[in-house]
């Protein structure tokens, strides 16, 4: 892609929903604001979301197991929620960005595949 594709490319994208992975398994879903030649990346309306801590995980199966004699519960089948945090406006460093991904609707994805027609 040359530089005025990539320019292009990227302006559409502001003010946008993305959602940032990053190296420590962390995920920020904000709207782009911009971004620069070090790759790093702002968000605005930013939320952030965790994984599990392994310790929260060993509790809901603890209590999976303790509640698996009243109820038929299938141990292995175990659902923790992630946490999450509203922080706002947020610059993610890219030398920690793992993948980024566009959050869009059905109605945008189509409008966006046909103006690269």
């Amino acid at each position: 892609m040359d530089e005025n594709r990539a320019v292009q490319y990227l302006d559409s994208l502001i003010g946008q929903t993305l959602r940032v992975h990053t190296t420590d398994t962390r995920i920020f879903v904000g709207t782009f604001k911009c971004t620069d030649a070090a790759r790093n990346i702002i968000l605005a309306c930013t939320y952030e979301y965790r994984f599990p801590t392994p310790s929260t995980v060993r509790d809901a199966a603890s209590n999976t197991n303790n509640q698996e004699s009243a109820t038929s519960v299938d141990s292995k089948n175990i659902k923790v929620n992630m946490t999450s945090r509203l922080i706002g406006l947020v610059v993610v460093p890219g030398q920690h960005i793992t993948r980024i991904e566009l959050e869009e609707t059905p109605e945008q994805a189509h409008v966006r595949r046909a103006l690269k027609k």
